[in-house]
């Protein structure tokens, strides 16, 4: 009997030539499983089914998992404001891993003898699937025939055209995988760290001159209307918004950072709707939270963002950082005004029965309530007890 293999299938090159090489030369039945989280449109989405029978594959499936990846990551990343190196919003990397979990569950209800997915052996994604299919799917072998095999493209197109499947795998200067958290950018001018993207880089183009306002409304740190139009479904919000921003070029960066494997690695990005949802929810905390929560919170977020991009999700102290994060959220309510532009946007103001600054105890920097002038001063000379008491020993110190 045939050994079953699931190959996480995108339709790209090295997919591709995995569904047909596996089927091909070594015989097994082979499972090519789609595992969408938002990045995939359905036209991709059937071309995917149709080129996967023409490879050769024995089944074909699409995995959606678009609401689970909001769930059980996008809403942390935004409770947290995550932005790793305060830049890239964690777009594909946390994509990765629900992509892992969705492949590895598929392989065990079908009892599949093998895995099989097209990283290199040069960057982050072979570490993510690796890694989630070695925990979630013990004993399953795991193939990477274009990391193993060192494959140039050339290669793989060549043996795909000499087996009778044509396809458009034409070596585009940049390379783009594009997903509901932000597209992200690979190669070209970015391989040169003294340049930046040029505008024909980027998939979305400025198609609004004017300035608009957005605002974002916030239930427990939770998007629940956009534009005052109210939105159940989590995903549609973030569509929305990324809609509205996308018409702007907002969103666009470039992030250098550490990989897993030890090389410093550079992206680049568009992502509208991470942005702006991200500083929306973090204006509308500065005025809910306390000091405190905001600092903690900080910390943590930090954490279960570098974890979540360095393939640790399923490190068990993962949800103790997102009861904190979730916990935190109680009192993140109200509306959040942004000021669209061109390539950009500001913060405008908040709108929230929550606010901090609605005190009767005083109004910066205007008048206090709350307190005496005599009772000010007593509070600033005790806390200027331990700098009097150090510099009265240390006369001669100066800063």
């Amino acid at each position: 009997m045939a050994k079953k293999v699931v190959v996480a299938y995108s339709g790209g090159l090295d997919t591709s030539y995995t569904v047909m090489y596996l089927a091909k030369e070594k015989g097994y039945e082979v499972y090519a499983a789609c595992a969408n989280t938002g990045g995939f449109s359905e036209e991709q989405l059937r071309k995917n089914e149709e080129n996967a029978y023409k490879l050769g594959a024995k089944q074909y499936v699409t995995l959606d998992v678009t609401q689970e990846y909001y769930e059980k990551s996008l809403k942390y990343m935004i409770f947290g404001n995550v932005m790793r190196n305060n830049c890239y919003p964690i777009s594909v990397s946390s994509e990765r891993i629900f992509q892992a979990i969705a492949i590895a569950r598929y392989a065990n209800e079908i009892g599949a003898d093998a895995i099989a997915h097209g990283s290199t052996g040069a960057g982050n994604d072979q570490i993510r699937f690796d890694m989630t299919f070695l925990v979630l799917a013990p004993g399953v072998e795991i193939i990477t025939l274009t990391r193993d095999c060192a494959l140039s493209r050339k290669e793989e197109v060549d043996y795909l055209n000499q087996h009778g499947f044509y396809a458009d795998f034409t070596k585009l200067k940049y390379s783009y995988n594009v997903g509901i958290w932000g597209t992200s950018i690979c190669g070209g001018e970015l391989l040169d760290s003294t340049q930046g993207l040029p505008e024909e880089a980027y998939l979305k183009h400025v198609t609004r001159e004017d300035e608009s306002i957005l605002k974002i409304t916030f239930k427990e740190g939770e998007i629940v209307a956009v534009n005052d139009e109210p939105f159940e479904d989590k995903i549609k919000a973030i569509q929305k918004i990324e809609e509205l921003g996308a018409a702007y070029g907002i969103g666009r960066d470039c992030n250098v950072g550490d990989t897993i494997i030890g090389i410093k690695g550079r992206v680049g990005f568009e992502a509208a709707a991470p942005k702006l949802i991200i500083e929306a929810h973090r204006l509308l905390e500065k005025s809910t939270l306390s000091k405190w929560q905001q600092y903690w919170k900080d910390q943590l977020a930090n954490w279960y963002g570098m974890f979540l991009h360095e393939s640790q999700y399923l490190e068990p102290v993962m949800p103790d950082l997102e009861a904190f994060l979730q916990s935190s959220q109680r009192h993140v309510n109200g509306t959040a005004i942004l000021r669209l532009r061109p390539l950009g946007f500001e913060t405008v103001g908040v709108d929230s029965e929550d606010d901090l600054l609605k005190s009767k105890l005083g109004e910066y920097g205007e008048m206090q309530h709350g307190w005496t002038s005599e009772e000010a001063k007593g509070f600033i000379k005790v806390l200027s007890t331990p700098l009097r008491v150090y510099y009265g020993i240390h006369k001669n110190e100066k800063r």
